[in-house]
């Protein structure tokens, strides 16, 4: 029978903070480069650069020239380039909003007009070419659409078991199974029968599902809006941000490199991890990441991680090393204040530096933390929990004008580990 397991790991000090600051970054803009757009939605590694399709275009990086490609087609100017893939032949496939699919072999152009419109192929979402070098587009509102070469095929919600026509992405396992995640679950087709995973049957944590990807041992991992899933076949693991560095529970893609390392675009920054317990997490607070949403990461042949922000542009990331695991280190103690006696109590090693500021007079405290979420506790004197604050953020207000006075446990527990502070309300 196939285990069903959403995994809560055991928090400990694995936050490589310190790790995001190794390597070296470099950031393309419309300021500061020919890059064609700063909305950077698309991207793909050939052997000899980097293309990046924006809200304007297809522009490719070769080394440090940049070549805009609506002016070999016209159809590509101020055109919505939403994927991008490279088939076994080496020829560039491009989604597009309006035109379908566009094939491009370096010189010639392929267009599929007549295709796009009788099978409704406008804004092409993702690309995949499976085993047998059968192409697999998913359409937004439009379904699932695949060419051998010589026939086109479509598959809708209307005519089989695929869960909805709202295709998010596309990857194919060693089984050439096709995995379609869509804004209602998990579909997987295998030529003949379908297979549907969703909240309700499954360890998906999210039925919206915008990204997929099979690492070398088969493992599905999933990008949802409510954090990162993995599937072996039997298990399935959830990652977020209660559980784990992740700087946020919305997943927009996931690229898993030649070290089996998985990089992790998220809309509150990106994180690379080793699929275990080591984490380095990247936004404009400990690195030059541009802020706001990452939309796309690759990884090239070069060992470059790259990053398209849907507003900043385009970040490469050269150098990067992922660290050994992170030794903890002793509990810091909190300031005091003269309206209340804080003393850390012993909880076992964590690394977060935890702190509380009254604003008695006001009736509220905040606290100061530096994980992206903690869950905070009361205990009273008589040991009872009193009070539970899940998904506090730093800084935030915690009303404790109707408390009672005495004395407190206050436990911060966060993905780094627990403090515990004594707090004395006057």
């Amino acid at each position: 029978m196939r285990k069903r397991l959403i995994l809560t790991l055991a928090l400990a000090g694995i936050a490589l903070g310190a790790a995001a600051q190794n390597g070296t970054w470099t950031i393309f803009n419309t300021k500061n480069s020919e890059i064609g757009g700063n909305n950077v939605s698309a991207l793909t590694p050939d052997k000899k650069g980097v293309w990046v399709g924006t809200y304007q275009g297809l522009c490719r990086l070769n080394g440090a020239s940049w070549q805009d490609y609506a002016m070999f087609n016209e159809k590509l100017k101020n055109q919505s380039v939403n994927c991008l893939m490279v088939d076994k032949r080496g020829i560039l496939w491009i989604g597009t909003d309006d035109y379908g699919v566009i094939e491009f072999d370096g010189t010639h152009w392929t267009e599929h007009n007549a295709e796009t419109r009788r099978l409704k192929m406008k804004f092409v979402k993702e690309i995949v070419e499976d085993l047998d070098g059968v192409m697999w587009i998913g359409v937004t509102l439009g379904g699932l659409v695949s060419y051998d070469g010589h026939v086109w095929e479509k598959y809708t919600p209307d005519d089989c078991e695929l869960l909805s026509d709202f295709i998010l992405d596309l990857a194919v396992d060693r089984a050439n199974r096709k995995w379609i995640t869509t804004n209602a679950g998990v579909s997987v087709y295998n030529g003949r029968r379908w297979t549907n995973y969703t909240e309700d049957n499954s360890g998906l944590p999210d039925n919206i599902v915008p990204a997929i990807s099979i690492d070398k041992n088969n493992v599905k991992w999933f990008g949802t809006l409510s954090g990162l899933a993995s599937y072996d076949g039997e298990t399935w693991k959830v990652w977020n941000t209660q559980n784990s560095p992740l700087p946020s529970n919305q997943i927009n893609d996931i690229a898993i490199d030649a070290d089996g390392l998985l990089w992790i675009a998220t809309n509150s920054g990106a994180a690379v991890f080793d699929g275990v317990d080591r984490w380095a997490v990247f936004t404009p607070k400990n690195c030059l990441i541009p802020s706001g949403n990452i939309y796309k990461v690759i990884n090239d042949k070069n060992g470059n991680h790259w990053f398209g922000n849907d507003t900043k542009g385009l970040a490469r990331l050269s150098g990067f090393r992922m660290p050994e695991k992170q030794a903890p280190v002793a509990d810091v103690p909190s300031s005091r204040n003269a309206e209340s006696d804080e003393t850390p109590v012993s909880s076992g090693p964590s690394t977060e530096q935890v702190r509380i500021n009254p604003h008695l007079n006001d009736g509220f405290i905040t606290i100061s933390i530096e994980s992206p979420t903690a869950t905070v506790t009361f205990t009273n004197s008589a040991g009872k929990v009193v009070k539970t604050i899940t998904n506090y953020r730093h800084n935030q207000k915690i009303m404790i004008n109707r408390m009672a006075k005495g004395m407190y446990i206050v436990g911060v527990k966060t993905v780094r580990g627990e403090k515990k502070i004594k707090f004395n309300l006057k």
